[in-house]
């Protein structure tokens, strides 16, 4: 995979103001406004910023926690997990292998005994593509 690399300005061109934020200023936001919260619709979720494959909607969940959240990823490789000690406590930050767009947090507390994993992602670092 080719990594996509842009500077501040080309950032601030190709993504909306509260894109940017999320995902180059590891912002959040605020829980159930996200447009994907209910998001039924099947397809395939790609970063924001560089349209790399993220999550499938057979993998999406209601949690409860107000953001998007999945059970497993596309693929491992387009994602990277990186210990996040922000906020005086523990997480582990998910962002994009090819851009390095903040994406959210992953949790040990999914509901899939395949990964036990909780994917908890901003819908401003998402796009969605519906299946054909």
């Amino acid at each position: 995979m080719k990594k996509e690399s842009k500077m501040k300005d080309q950032w601030k061109e190709k993504l909306t103001e509260e894109q940017y934020r999320i995902l180059r200023e590891k912002g959040t936001e605020r829980p159930f406004t996200g447009k994907y919260v209910d998001n039924k619709e099947d397809g395939i979720y790609r970063c924001a910023a560089c349209n790399t494959p993220l999550f499938k909607s057979d993998t999406k969940f209601e949690s409860g926690s107000g953001w998007p959240s999945f059970w497993d990823v596309v693929d491992k490789g387009n994602v990277k997990v990186i210990k996040d000690s922000s906020l005086g406590m523990l997480r582990m930050e998910v962002v994009c292998a090819n851009c390095e767009g903040h994406l959210g947090h992953v949790f040990e507390d999914g509901p899939s005994e395949k990964t036990g994993l909780r994917y908890c992602i901003n819908s401003a670092s998402l796009n969605f593509e519906e299946a054909k």
